[in-house]
């Protein structure tokens, strides 16, 4: 059986799911998919971004072990500092499932000037609850909503999440809600 693989700008708002709550928007509504079907790894309702799909399990679980890197910009509120992003580079405390996970250390660094991505279709907020920031954080590891859970932890709770790469895939200009059939992963 040959393999069928995706790329996806998963926006904001969906599941990164094919079944489940009827009334949550789910990818399917994308595309036409092929059976068998599944998201490697998954992003939360509210992020957005780079998304693989494949029909192929062994592949899937290749990209979520800890060989690939997985890089995600944050906006942030406030101003990210030095210090806070020398504990996320180090590793920082925090709580998985009402139990207690020390992060592996990772890539961390402020992005300047901001990324460029089309606004969100539901509002953050506005100029006059402060500052924020941009942030790029790469991983080996992918804990339930780790990337927000870290920020938080050093101070800086996130406000938008994208995933901009996995691996040597970037998210790239592809459009939110738009889907690219590829002939492999390359990875």
């Amino acid at each position: 059986m040959s393999h069928r693989h995706f790329l996806i700008h998963k926006p904001y708002g969906y599941l990164s799911q094919f079944v489940g709550e009827a009334k949550k928007k789910k990818l399917g509504e994308f595309h036409d998919f092929p059976e068998g079907i599944m998201a490697i790894g998954r992003l939360d309702e509210d992020s957005e971004g780079l998304l693989l799909l494949t029909t192929d399990g062994q592949m899937s679980e290749y990209v979520r072990s800890k060989k690939v890197e997985k890089e995600y910009y944050a906006q942030v509120d406030g101003q990210m500092t030095e210090d806070a992003l020398n504990q996320m580079q180090a590793g920082v405390e925090i709580g998985i499932h009402g139990e207690k996970f020390l992060t592996s250390p990772c890539a961390a660094r402020r992005l300047d000037p901001a990324p460029s991505f089309a606004p969100r279709t539901r509002k953050i907020r506005d100029d006059r609850h402060g500052p924020t920031s941009w942030v790029s954080i790469t991983l080996t590891e992918g804990k339930f909503r780790q990337i927000r859970k870290m920020t938080a932890a050093v101070g800086f709770p996130t406000l938008r999440l994208f995933r901009v790469r996995v691996g040597d895939i970037w998210l790239g200009d592809l459009a939110p809600g738009a889907v690219v059939e590829v002939p492999d992963f390359g990875l």
